[in-house]
């Protein structure tokens, strides 16, 4: 079955957010409508109004191309989550110039290969920023891009009359993120300014941001992360301020979320428990007394966090489902049901259509296949044409290599990764599910399913746990219990189990397990097992 997310008609609220073609004329739009409002802020107090952003934008536009940075020019940026980031990047995008935006914890192999892969002939990095030396590290890059330093200032000049025209098309492959899927070297992703905008309309128009005047939205994670672009273009379209955030930590961080009287923050699931943490620790004092809207994605939601986000620190939890291939793929609606927000990702964003396939055939609602999208947020392939034409049907459907189901009120149920799925003895175990299980139990933090080898049974089922502060470590056992209580059949019963202070991440808090298969299996002498 194929779907396609709906178009309704539009109220007042969404008839004001702005849908231009271009990011350029994003800013210049909003900049017009509401230039004296505040758009940007940070934890040094710096703040930009949307006219004063448009102006900066062009100062530093200008720098740049007085560096010899113009249309087409290919620049990678490996930059913090710095007020003087986004000011690059939207001059960036002034100048015509395609930007690859490189996570700041990628080292000198996996940068290597995304200016190499992205063609780079410009590499910009902080200097040395955390206690590494970026600009070394440039050096190091085999393909020799030239190397420029943009520290907490961003450069500007006051002559802005040498830039090019404004480019106002939106279909023109301007950007290139990467991701580093589950294994191997980072590969690039090639989006428009228009896949970015529809995704931040369609994040906007559900989660309604900015129907309050009072929103202040916030980026805690890194911008080169495609959600960067996607929160601040969002704010952009809906007229809300934006804090920034150079590296999230519990106390500072929620400081300044505090002094700026944050209403909205983005992330993911490793943001939503760091919040929790934090508000457990004071129970009876909240820790962000203005929020009201927590968003994200990037990796699996438990369903038990909607019920602790809601009743602990006061807000609503809109988990959608989105990559660096399409940023917005399913996106929940501030006004969907509790039930809805708790078991699903939300529905298909405008725009964008989804089916769900077993090998060549599609399957009805309510049985689960992989899900493939086609549509507007989607990325025009990669930077390297064997995997676009592993990744793309010929009919355009971009494979996500994600499994789930539709259900009959729209609304789309993930279950766990093509890849990811357990064959034991034969039978096909999603992770997932055994996951969000697993998170029910008390003494549970957070859990990983894997599957790992097992010369009997081809895969055994490994339950890796971080348990809650303070919480005792169950036995296997026990683990076997909580799942025949939920009434699970035996074959999916964890056969191994490991505890663990932490688990090995990518991106945004998704769990690497691939990591985490090289961990265990490198130490398979001290599994603990159980076989059922």
């Amino acid at each position: 079955m194929t779907t396609s997310g709906p178009e309704r008609n539009r109220d007042a609220y969404e008839a004001g957010l702005l849908r231009p073609t271009s990011l350029t004329e994003l800013i210049r739009r909003r900049a017009d409508l509401t230039g004296g409002r505040t758009f940007l802020l940070d934890e040094h107090d710096t703040r930009l109004s949307f006219a004063d952003f448009r102006d900066r934008t062009d100062r530093v536009a200008a720098a740049l191309g007085a560096h010899g940075i113009g249309p087409g020019s290919r620049v990678a940026w490996q930059l913090p989550t710095r007020t003087s980031t986004v000011l690059v990047m939207a001059a960036l995008s002034r100048l015509g110039a395609v930007q690859a935006p490189v996570i700041a914890q990628y080292r000198l192999r996996e940068v290597g290969a995304a200016v190499e892969g992205s063609g780079a002939e410009w590499l910009l990095v902080p200097g040395t920023w955390h206690g590494t030396d970026y600009e070394e590290m440039a050096r190091g890059v085999p393909s020799a891009p030239r190397v420029l330093t943009v520290g907490p200032l961003a450069p500007e000049l006051d002559d802005v009359s040498t830039l090019p025209p404004a480019p106002t098309e939106g279909d023109q492959i301007r950007w290139i993120f990467f991701t580093s899927g589950s294994s191997g070297l980072p590969k690039g992703a090639l989006h428009t300014d228009g896949s970015l905008l529809t995704a931040a309309y369609a994040h906007a128009v559900r989660t309604r941001t900015g129907e309050s005047a009072d929103e202040v939205c916030c980026v805690p994670f890194p911008v080169a992360h495609v959600g960067g672009p996607l929160q601040l273009a969002s704010a952009l379209s809906s007229g809300s301020a934006c804090v920034l955030l150079e590296a999230f930590t519990p106390t500072e961080g929620l400081e300044v979320l505090r002094r700026h009287r944050t209403t909205l923050v983005g992330g993911g699931p490793v943001f939503y428990q760091a919040l929790l943490t934090e508000q457990r620790k004071r129970p009876a004092t909240p820790v962000l007394p203005t929020l009201r809207t927590v968003t994200g994605g990037g990796a699996p939601c438990p369903p038990h966090l909607f019920d602790e986000v809601r009743d602990e620190l006061g807000a609503r939890l809109l988990h959608c489902y989105g990559m660096t291939e399409s940023p917005m793929v399913c996106v929940a609606a501030l006004h969907d049901g509790d039930e809805q927000l708790r078991e699903t990702e939300g529905r298909p964003a405008p725009g964008l259509e989804l089916r769900v396939m077993d090998g060549e055939e599609s399957v009805p609602v309510g049985v689960d296949g992989e899900i493939q999208i086609r549509g507007a947020t989607v990325c025009l392939g990669y930077t390297d044409s064997r995997q676009t034409a592993e990744s793309f049907t010929k009919e355009g459907w971009f494979r996500t290599g994600d499994r789930g189901h539709l259900r009959p009120d729209g609304h789309v149920e993930l279950t766990g990764r093509v890849k990811d799925l357990i064959i034991r003895k034969g039978e096909k175990i999603a992770p997932q599910e055994l996951e969000q299980l697993l998170s029910d139990h008390p003494s549970v933090n957070q859990a990983a399913v894997i599957g790992l080898p097992d010369a009997q049974r081809g895969e055994r089922v490994c339950a890796v746990l971080v348990l809650r502060a303070g919480a005792p470590a169950p036995l296997l056992a026990d683990i076997a219990d909580h799942f025949r209580k939920a009434g699970l059949m035996e074959q999916k019963i964890p056969e191994q189990l490991e505890i663990v202070s932490e688990l090995p991440v990518r991106g945004l808090g998704k769990v690497d397990k691939s990591a985490l298969r090289d961990m265990l299996t490198a130490d398979v002498d001290k599994a603990t097992s159980m076989t059922t």
